[in-house]
């Protein structure tokens, strides 16, 4: 995910500042359902396409302060990469989609859900299309995982949808990213700058049809999507920052602070219905992420303690 290549913080440990740069992504996160809150009088699609339109010069800005504009050219005479490109920007708009549109409608908790299942997918997702290995504790985290699912669908009647699209196209969208090769601002600017073209036809018609909330809905409107750009690309840039100075463990584990937050708003904060079905589901949810957490952190230790020893 680097710009460049692993420094010995990473392998040997994890590096304080990238600690820090993490934290303040994933925190950014948590607390980002109250942006969302606040943009929910105006329809999913329209801050999704004021989210890619504001974040280009913001990371266009990035890249011409990091000097590594030379990799967005390379990318852009590239069709293998643009095509890569595209996928995964079709992939994070969808996830960008969903989750608006599920804060608005009051359905938090859901989306918490599925950023709690999107590791134990990506797991899923390796052994199918990658054919990695399960351990018995991976296994377990998944079966809890598939348990919790079935729970939900049975109380609500049907299989919940946000859930499993978050975990879904996030996790196909983590899938795919890695076979892009620039790095993950690079990356980043080159999916947004690709979007950029039908966001801005989008609002550009709702705009001159009268449907937008940029221009005749007042000032606090204007300022609520232009700081679209702030909340997308700041948080996910600072976060590249910081995951090449943690080891991937860490980054295992600082992935639940943002579903967690999410969590705790919508049930204190927002105050969305938690009865029993729910319960259990977050119940067996945390069972299989400790498992699995668990499991992760023991081969990690294994692995190093191989590396310090060597000849043993």
């Amino acid at each position: 995910m680097a710009d460049a290549k692993q420094t010995p913080a990473v392998q040997n440990g994890d590096s304080p500042r990238g600690f820090a740069f993490a934290l303040t992504a994933y925190l950014l996160w948590g607390f980002l359902p109250f942006f969302m809150k606040a943009v929910a009088h105006i329809p999913a699609f329209e801050v999704v396409a004021h989210r890619i339109v504001w974040s280009v010069p913001l990371a266009g800005a990035v890249l011409v302060l990091l000097g590594r504009t030379d990799d967005i050219k390379i990318a852009l005479r590239s069709p293998r990469m643009l095509k890569m490109a595209m996928l995964t920007a079709v992939l994070i708009t969808i996830n960008w989609g969903i989750y608006v549109w599920a804060i608005g409608a009051g359905r938090a908790l859901e989306t918490a859900l599925g950023y709690y299942i999107n590791p134990l997918f990506s797991i899923f997702l390796g052994a199918v299309l990658l054919k990695e290995k399960l351990n018995p504790a991976q296994i377990v985290a998944i079966v809890l995982a598939g348990v919790a699912v079935v729970v939900l669908a049975f109380d609500a009647g049907g299989l919940p949808w946000v859930s499993i699209g978050l975990a879904l196209s996030w996790g196909l969208y983590a899938f795919f990213r890695k076979t892009l090769p620039v790095g993950p601002n690079q990356g980043f600017f080159l999916e947004v700058l690709l979007l950029s073209i039908p966001a801005l036809g989008y609002i550009v018609y709702l705009e001159a049809s009268g449907q937008g909330h940029f221009s005749d809905t007042g000032w606090a409107d204007i300022a609520w999507l232009m700081a679209c750009g702030v909340v997308t690309a700041v948080p996910l840039m600072i976060y590249a920052n910081g995951a090449k100075l943690l080891r991937l463990s860490t980054i295992g584990i600082m992935q639940y602070i943002a579903p967690t937050m999410i969590f705790i708003i919508a049930v204190f904060v927002f105050h969305e219905p938690f009865g029993t079905p729910k319960l259990i589901a977050f119940i067996l949810i945390w069972a299989a992420l400790a498992v699995y957490s668990t499991s992760m952190l023991m081969e990690s230790r294994a692995r190093r303690a191989v590396m310090a020893n060597p000849a043993e």
